[in-house]
């Protein structure tokens, strides 16, 4: 594999760490000059990454190409680019439908769809792909894990689930403020914070067949302060709100 990323952003840096973290790995990579402070960056870092003097320099120097542009230019930067047929072509881009970018990218004719995370850098969350790929699989299956999408409708909806990140730590940060308002040290606060959490994103592995609302409830004592916040939250409509967002965001990712 010659492996070039026509966008040179977060995600694409994330792959590429977390690629290069890897024991003996030695696949060349081509990384476009679109952001020359992270490309740069990459380049001094890894020996068998370089810089192309632009898109198409990436494409002509690959064969797999993953694109990680800004979905507000992807149509402007993709119409410009000459793609082989023989090209095998990942979009990173969530919110510009297969179809779309099939059609873009034409005539190349291997074209998916994967959507990796920044935590890709240290090989943890697993990037779902559509359609399934052996190739893409394998090649992120290193990286942290895969989950092949046989539907784009599946693929749509949980990705989704990419849009609660911020809102995740917010939450966090709104515990973390609490705590810190009452005399708490700042330092002490988030690291208890982190501590708990983090534990908690191991609960599903140590219950692999319930669901989460099974696990809410099991930490809904009755009568007890999980059971009073939980509560409180579902008679304010907080959860109502944030699903009615998801759905938002999901009309945003499909085009509806």
């Amino acid at each position: 594999m010659k492996l070039g990323f026509v966008g040179t952003g977060a995600l694409s840096s994330a792959i590429v760490t977390g690629l290069k973290s890897l024991p003996g790995e030695t696949t060349p990579v081509v990384v476009s000059p679109r952001n020359e402070e992270i490309a740069a960056e990459l380049a001094a870092r890894y020996p068998d990454v370089r810089i192309a003097a632009d898109n198409q320099a990436v494409l002509d120097q690959c064969d797999t190409v993953m694109l990680a542009v800004r979905p507000q230019i992807a149509r402007d930067v993709l119409r410009e680019l000459r793609f082989r047929k023989n090209h095998h072509v990942v979009s990173l881009i969530a919110t510009v439908s297969h179809e779309e970018i099939a059609a873009l990218v034409a005539p190349a004719t291997h074209v998916g769809k994967a959507l990796p995370m920044p935590m890709i850098a240290c090989l943890q969350g697993a990037t779902i792909i559509c359609p399934p790929d052996p190739i893409v699989a394998a090649f992120f299956g290193r990286l942290g894990g895969v989950i092949e999408v046989e539907d784009q409708n599946e693929f749509d909806a949980l990705s989704v689930v990419t849009a609660t990140y911020a809102s995740y730590f917010k939450y966090l940060d709104t515990i973390h403020a609490w705590v810190h308002s009452q005399g708490v040290a700042g330092d002490k606060s988030r690291a208890y914070i982190a501590s708990i959490f983090k534990a908690l994103a191991n609960a599903p592995d140590t219950a692999p067949d319930a669901d989460f609302m099974h696990l809410a409830q099991d930490y809904a004592t009755r009568g007890g302060i999980n059971e009073q916040v939980l509560r409180e939250l579902t008679e304010r409509g907080t959860f109502d709100a944030f699903a009615q967002s998801l759905g938002r965001v999901h009309k945003r990712i499909t085009g509806k």
